[in-house]
């Protein structure tokens, strides 16, 4: 294999397991971002103490210093938002119908792990189904 092929098939497989690793978890500065999926309606006070049902397709939980944020897409105000775990009173996973009233960080922090596992196992299966890339 001439040197400059062999050198593009390298720089494309380190792009590909990059993006792989992005899709299980990514360090951004100090927090540590790990998928989360999810409907989920939350009771939420804000930082005035004003509390709000609000309604997040989730996709990120971000593990930082002393704080845990939940991110998605607010459906009501269509737009990316973060919700601090610690301001979140209730969590309705609107699939499941599950309500979660206590220890709601630990909920959130076992389903973003299990969303990591299943990903990671969605990987393997189609590395083994697409078998070693042709260069």
């Amino acid at each position: 294999m001439p040197a400059d092929h062999h050198d593009a098939h390298v720089e494309r497989q380190d792009t590909f397991l990059e993006r792989q690793d992005a899709f299980l978890e990514r360090q951004e500065g100090a927090w540590r971002v790990l998928p989360i999926e999810g409907r989920f309606e939350l009771v939420y006070e804000d930082g005035n103490g004003a509390w709000s049902v609000r309604r997040l397709q989730a996709h990120e939980l971000k593990i930082g210093p002393g704080r845990v944020l939940v991110g998605g897409t607010d459906r009501d105000r269509d737009g990316y938002r973060g919700f601090r775990a610690d301001r979140i009173h209730r969590l309705t996973d609107r699939d499941s119908g599950e309500r979660v009233e206590r220890n709601i960080l630990d909920w959130l922090t076992r389903r973003a792990y299990r969303t990591r596992q299943a990903r990671a196992a969605a990987l393997r299966r189609e590395a083994r189904r697409t078998g070693p890339r042709a260069a």
